[in-house]
């Protein structure tokens, strides 16, 4: 994700759900945040210890304790192959069943998922999945002591598409939890309550659950 707060936005409550089964979770954000915040009193050089301070907080809510900060430069994030060759390695490093990321397409009818570090966080990871990371002649000088890793599939989030729903109505109050981690981005938990309830409960309409469920979107894909 390129952001601290886009996997608890995204997907907290399917973490929480993984987790709770069993099922190993690591966390690798792209940038720091360190262009966010409400507060200009705090010093801009103080903003990425807090957030990645808040996201390892909300991790914690969902049972995630292996939290990964690349430290691109927030706002500024770009395509390049240094971003392509660091997810690269978190890959290889990791080896991961399934990848969720960002994506690299633009939703015209939610502008707040297409920020442009959301878009390129999503390009570059699909390009870390195929063919980077799997391919051991691949930045050979960077991670070439890394064994190449082929990732089975890949759960993409905040798209103009969707073909799989996970259930989290039992997890709901345990994503908001997370998600009021991040102190720094969060002015009202009244607002944040409406726009998690708006959001999933759209999401568990368009899945045909019944009145007053929950649910997180995805656009599902084999990639082996």
């Amino acid at each position: 994700m390129a952001h601290p707060d886009d996997v608890d936005y995204g997907l907290a409550g399917t973490v929480a759900n993984w987790t709770d089964s069993g099922i190993e979770v690591s966390y690798c954000m792209v940038t720091s945040g360190d262009a966010g915040g409400f507060d200009p009193s705090v010093p801009r050089d103080q903003i990425a210890g807090i957030r990645e301070r808040e996201q390892r907080a909300a991790a914690e809510q969902v049972g995630v304790s292996d939290v990964r900060f690349l430290g691109f430069p927030d706002g500024r994030l770009e395509v390049s192959l240094d971003v392509r060759c660091a997810i690269s390695r978190v890959i290889r490093e990791v080896r991961p069943q399934r990848v969720v990321s960002q994506s690299p397409e633009r939703n015209w009818e939610r502008i707040y998922g297409s920020h442009p570090d959301h878009l390129a966080a999503g390009e570059a990871t699909m390009c870390a999945v195929y063919p980077d990371s799997r391919n051991e002649f691949a930045f050979m000088e960077t991670i070439g002591d890394l064994e190449p890793w082929t990732v089975n599939e890949v759960w993409v989030s905040s798209g103009p598409r969707a073909n799989h729903y996970v259930d989290i109505t039992k997890q709901f109050e345990r994503k908001k939890q997370a998600l009021l981690r991040h102190e720094s981005q969060i002015l009202s938990a009244e607002n944040l309550h409406n726009i998690l309830h708006f959001w999933n409960g759209e999401n568990a309409k368009s899945a045909g659950m019944p009145e007053g469920s929950y649910a997180e979107a995805f656009w599902v894909m084999d990639v082996t």
